[in-house]
């Protein structure tokens, strides 16, 4: 069993993926350009102007010293023009699915086939509207070739997203679905304006280190503002990705504690606090979990601390459903599970309508109590085990008030090295890997971008399209770069696509780097004040999880 685990504020590390045949056909990585080495510009970055448009765009940069060791500086690149504006992107039927007239029923894909495409605009043009088709294409990632992915249908030009209502009151009463988008956060559109804040800690000096910190218990989600504040933190920024439930998507490791599993085979971020300097490492990480009775019984625990059956972002056993590759935004399925809750996760599990069995363990693991049903209190020290399907059988059988139960952890990075779990070492999934050995480097199909469905949406909308991102890395001189870019601000800041976000990344110097959970989530603060502009109307999200820089 595992020691008692205390809440709080914790080292972290990460690792890398690559990833099974999906829709997109593979294809060798990248390889960079070389670039000029420039003198440091101030905050110790590079001069290099970030790859964001033209190289003539303006750009300015201003720097403060945060405290011996780290820096904060933001950077102002391009500006609004009145060339961007507001159009309605019609949604489109699955390939093969169009008919003489639209139904709204089946419009659920932002592109599709040309020829699904040109259908649904020839419905346009009969109803009276002049749409334009467009090809959305992929730069060259890792297991993605360069080329066009889909095709979209787009409505309109306009200033305002308010003046899109009349044309949006006439496609509504013609049948057609649609979405506005805002032309500047298209991977063509050059100008800009980006706004890019970059804390740069260099381990040797700073007297402190990085930690992944969580709320009051695994199950509650916190705003990055109060857990600075509460932690007295310098800065920090978000982190890993939440699930609807409050816990993270993907492996999390506190301190040496292991509370929940890897998505195997994705990027994960592992820290490892020296005592007076963090060291990162980007790596794939997988998880190998068994558990074992004292009739000499052992089966595989499927994870911990999550709902059973219900495996967010997919990357777990063979016969999860649809996959059991990484899918980033996909909920994988399977009706028989092993899922532990730890006392980290809070006063008691999760209370499902699935029928299953449910242990009580103590500290020394032996069973307590059984019950036919799923909720229970988690003692202190303590934990429980929920079972669905056969994993509730192998309880009733196995599991015996009395019986002892053992369990078996591992983590392993991409050279199927074991990671030790020990105080001092942290984990956090993400993903996708941005930058290897100097060069970019994107798993945008290990890393489970690319949807096992078919449906290029999704990769479109993550991928290609422009939001807020926030990432971490480091440079050459081992300092870690913590960034943050704010997007889906028109006027002020447009994001990046991820080919740019591995741009920005190696132009800061970074040798590796690592995109962490953004669009929305995209947040940073100097102690306890945000210094960006969350792009959520209601301001700043709540986070599973969030990287603080503490003093010592």
């Amino acid at each position: 069993m595992r020691r008692p685990f205390q809440l709080g504020a914790v080292a972290v590390t990460l690792a890398a993926a690559s990833m099974a045949a999906s829709a997109l056909p593979a294809i060798a990585a990248p390889t960079a350009p070389p670039t000029t080495a420039k003198a440091p510009a101030a905050g110790g970055l590079p001069a290099t102007p970030l790859p964001l448009g033209p190289a003539d765009l303006p750009e300015t940069r201003d720097t403060v010293e945060l405290a011996p060791g780290v820096d904060l500086t933001t950077i102002v690149r391009g500006a609004a023009t009145t060339t961007d504006g507001w159009q309605d992107r019609l949604l489109l039927p699955p390939d093969g699915q169009v008919g003489s007239t639209p139904d709204p029923t089946k419009a659920t894909r932002a592109l599709g086939s040309k020829q699904t495409a040109e259908a649904v605009a020839g419905q346009l043009r009969a109803a009276g509207f002049e749409p334009t088709l467009l090809p959305v294409n992929t730069p060259a990632f890792v297991g993605v070739p360069a080329g066009i992915v889909g095709y979209e249908v787009r409505l309109g030009h306009y200033a305002k997203q308010a003046d899109l209502a009349p044309q949006e009151q006439q496609l509504k009463a013609a049948g057609f679905k649609y979405g506005g988008v805002w032309t500047a956060e298209d991977a063509d559109s050059v100008n800009g304006p980006w706004r890019v804040y970059v804390l740069s800690v260099d381990p040797h000096t700073f007297d402190g280190h990085i930690a992944s910190v969580m709320g009051t218990s695994v199950d509650v989600r916190t705003h990055l503002t109060t857990l600075a504040e509460r932690y007295g933190a310098l800065a920090g920024t978000n982190g890993s990705y939440g699930t609807a439930y409050g816990d993270t998507a993907g492996i999390h490791v506190a301190d040496g504690q292991l509370l929940s599993e890897a998505n195997n085979r994705r990027t994960g971020l592992i820290l490892t606090d020296h005592g007076r300097k963090t060291s990162l490492r980007i790596d794939q990480l997988w998880t190998h979990l068994s558990v074992s009775s004292d009739d000499h019984a052992q089966t595989t625990l499927s994870g911990f601390n999550r709902h059973p059956g219900e495996i967010l972002d997919c990357g777990g056993r063979p016969d999860d459903q649809p996959t059991s590759i990484p899918q980033h935004d996909v909920t994988c399925k399977n009706p028989n599970e092993l899922v532990q809750f730890t006392s980290a996760f809070g006063a008691n599990s999760f209370t499902g309508t699935t029928p299953g069995v449910e242990v009580t363990l103590n500290a020394a693991g032996t069973v307590t109590a059984v019950q036919e049903s799923l909720g229970a209190a988690i003692p202190a020290g303590g934990s429980t085990v929920q079972g669905i399907g056969t994993g509730a059988e192998w309880l009733r059988q196995h599991a015996q008030v009395g019986r002892r139960l053992r369990f078996d952890e591992r983590v392993t990075d991409s050279k199927g090295r074991t990671v030790p779990l020990r105080r001092g070492v942290s984990m956090i999934g993400a993903g996708p890997t941005l930058v290897r050995d100097g060069k970019e480097y994107v798993t945008a199909q290990t890393d489970g971008l690319v949807h096992v469905d078919g449906d290029p949406t999704f990769y479109d909308n993550w991928v290609v399209r422009r939001n807020g991102r926030t990432m971490i890395g480091t440079d050459a001189r081992g300092r870690i770069l913590m960034v943050a870019a704010d997007g889906r601000n028109p006027g002020v800041s447009v994001g990046l696509t991820i080919g740019e976000t591995a741009g920005v990344m190696r132009a800061l110097g970074a040798t590796s780097a690592l995109n962490l959970d953004g669009g929305g989530s995209t947040a940073m603060v100097r102690g306890s004040e945000l210094v960006n502009h969350p792009s959520d109307a209601t301001g700043e999200r709540f986070y599973a999880d969030v990287l603080l820089l503490l003093p010592r």
